[in-house]
C-alpha cells in the first residue's frame, strides 16, 4: 500500500491503511487543528528532517494504571519524597529538556523546534500537560503529553539524575488516575516502559478508549 502524502487539507487516511511499521502518512503541518485531529484518531507525529511523519502502530504500547509497576527501590524514594514534584509548570522547559537530553543508542531527536512551539501552544490551550521533578530547585526529570478524554498520550520523558523520570512518571500516573484517566498511551515499546508495566494491545482496542 503506498504512503499517503498530506497537503494543506485537514484530513488523515484510515489508520488501517498504515504500513507494517505503523507509518500512515507524510507531510501536512503541525497546526493545532491537525494535531488534535491526529490524537483523537490514534495518530501521532514524528519528524524525519523537516517533514512530519504520522504514525499509528499496531499493536500499541500502553499502560493500564492499575498495572503500573513500582519497584521496591522506587517505593523507598517515593516514601522519602526524594524529589519535589510539580504539575503543569514550565511546560516549554520540560519539552526542551526532552529535546536536548542525550539518549543511549539514539542520534539526534525527533523533537523539532516546530514540535516545541506547537505543543507549547497546545499546553496554553489546555490540551498538553507536563510533570517534572526538582532537586534543590533544579529540574532534573519530567515528561509531557496530550490528554484525549480518558487517555493520556505520553510524548517524551527525560532524566538528568538516576530515577528522576521514573519518579515523575509514577507520581503523575497517580495524579492522572485521580483525575479520571483510564489508559496511558506509550506509543511504541521500549524496555524502560516495560519495566513500568507497559504492554501491547491491538490498535483497535486502543482507539476504542479514545472514542
Amino acid at each position: 500500500m503506498p504512503l499517503h502524502i498530506l497537503d494543506e487539507k485537514l484530513w488523515f487516511p484510515p489508520v488501517e491503511e498504515s504500513l507494517e511499521d505503523g507509518l500512515l502518512a507524510a507531510g501536512g503541518d503541525l497546526s493545532i487543528d491537525r494535531l488534535l485531529l491526529a490524537y483523537k484518531n490514534g495518530i501521532f507525529p514524528w519528524f524525519d528532517g523537516d517533514i512530519p511523519l504520522w504514525w499509528s502502530p499496531d499493536p500499541r504500547c500502553v499502560i493500564f494504571p492499575d498495572e503500573l509497576k513500582i519497584s521496591h527501590s522506587m517505593k523507598q524514594l517515593l516514601k522519602q519524597n526524594r524529589f519535589e514534584f510539580r504539575i503543569d509548570e514550565h511546560f516549554t522547559e520540560v519539552v526542551l529538556n526532552c529535546q536536548q537530553v542525550e539518549r543511549k543508542d539514539q542520534r539526534g531527536t525527533w523533537i523539532s523546534d516546530e514540535i516545541v512551539e506547537a505543543y507549547s501552544t497546545l499546553h496554553k490551550m489546555g490540551h498538553a500537560h507536563c510533570a517534572a521533578v526538582y532537586d534543590k530547585g533544579e529540574m532534573v526529570g519530567g515528561l509531557y503529553g496530550i490528554r484525549v478524554g480518558k487517555v493520556f498520550c505520553g510524548e517524551s520523558m527525560f532524566s538528568k539524575v538516576s530515577n528522576a523520570s521514573k519518579y515523575a512518571f509514577i507520581k503523575y500516573v497517580q495524579h492522572l488516575v485521580a483525575n479520571g484517566i483510564e489508559l496511558i498511551d506509550c506509543q511504541v515499546h521500549n524496555p524502560h516502559l516495560e519495566s513500568l508495566g507497559a504492554r501491547m494491545i491491538p490498535r483497535k482496542e486502543f482507539i476504542s478508549y479514545l472514542k
